[in-house]
């Protein structure tokens, strides 16, 4: 454990950044999820209606710098091209 204060004070603040990056990566995680599931039943009206949501909280994450860029585009594509080859 550290003994300095200003040292104390910084695993605080990284303890409460980290819980709120966990948080933002669920949300996401569950997002994804519920557009998987859509594709899964072949539901394309829930699918799309899922996946606005989806690839919105996959830029927030990109923008908070929880996800990079490149990841963020590789999932916003791969769900898209899930919900478009619902026949």
């Amino acid at each position: 454990m550290a003994n300095i204060k200003s040292a104390k004070k910084r695993v605080k603040i990284i303890a409460k950044k980290e819980l709120i990056n966990k948080m933002v990566k669920s949300s996401t995680k569950t997002a994804m999820k519920k557009v998987s599931a859509a594709v899964a039943a072949n539901d394309k009206a829930a699918a799309q209606a899922a996946l606005t949501p989806a690839v919105k909280a996959i830029d927030q994450a990109c923008s908070k710098g929880i996800l990079h860029r490149n990841a963020a585009a590789r999932k916003k594509s791969s769900l898209t091209k899930a919900v478009n080859a619902i026949q």
